[in-house]
């Protein structure tokens, strides 16, 4: 059994009810193979932990920045509480090590899956600190470990889309706005794959595939900002 002692004194948390953060580390997969564990999983505490959060930091972003349009603050909340930003938060305090999943799901390598498993974990984490210790104590968790982050996000941009990103940099540096064109599609309507490129005038800069000509766009985007060292 895993000792969240330790996850506590990570977090610098001491919990009342050792049973809400157990919960909070709970995966659905972990029951299926252990219907005789005491506990429920931690969707309904991650579905908890996602309000508690995303009230604290738009209280947050509301207060200290009085003069900063609504639409900024959208983008710089959604860039401090996207699964990968959380992902990075769960990284940080090693919360992989306390997660109870089935066999199955530990030895899955799918890095997309494993990250939107780590963001709910910490949104899970974040409903059980707001269930045993407050507000307060969500608050402190959530400023030490997520708000924290935004001055490196705002200094680097980082609340901006790829294709966002790419547009402003394009404009800025080279004088021109890109565009995208779709230069293949392949496979079944069901479950087609669209490659798509990124043009700056006539430059192609690069290449992006995806399930949806938004998603391959966004991965030429991506690639684009590194190729151009943006």
């Amino acid at each position: 059994m895993k000792d969240l002692s330790y996850l506590e004194k990570i977090i610098g948390i001491k919990f009342k009810n050792k049973d809400l953060l157990k919960q909070s580390m709970v995966h659905r997969s972990y029951l299926n193979e252990h219907p005789e564990f005491q506990l429920q999983h931690n969707e309904r505490m991650e579905f908890l932990g996602d309000a508690v959060l995303e009230i604290i930091v738009t209280e947050h972003l509301f207060h200290n920045f009085p003069d900063t349009p609504e639409g900024d603050l959208t983008n710089w909340r959604a860039s401090l509480v996207n699964s990968k930003m959380l992902a990075e938060v769960a990284d940080a305090v090693n919360l992989k090590e306390f997660i109870f999943l089935s066999k199955g799901e530990a030895r899955d390598k799918n890095s997309k899956a494993r990250q939107y498993i780590l963001a709910n974990a910490v949104e899970a984490l974040i409903g059980a600190i707001y269930l045993d210790q407050g507000i307060k104590g969500a608050d402190k968790f959530i400023r030490t470990n997520i708000l924290s982050k935004l001055e490196y996000i705002l200094s680097n941009k980082l609340y901006l889309d790829p294709k966002s990103k790419f547009q402003e940099k394009s404009q800025e540096e080279l004088g021109v706005t890109p565009h995208y064109k779709v230069l293949k599609e392949s496979g079944p309507d069901h479950d087609k794959i669209f490659e798509v490129g990124l043009y700056a005038g006539n430059e192609l800069v690069a290449k992006g595939k995806g399930s949806s000509k938004q998603e391959a766009q966004v991965a030429a985007a991506a690639k684009g900002i590194k190729k151009k060292g943006w």
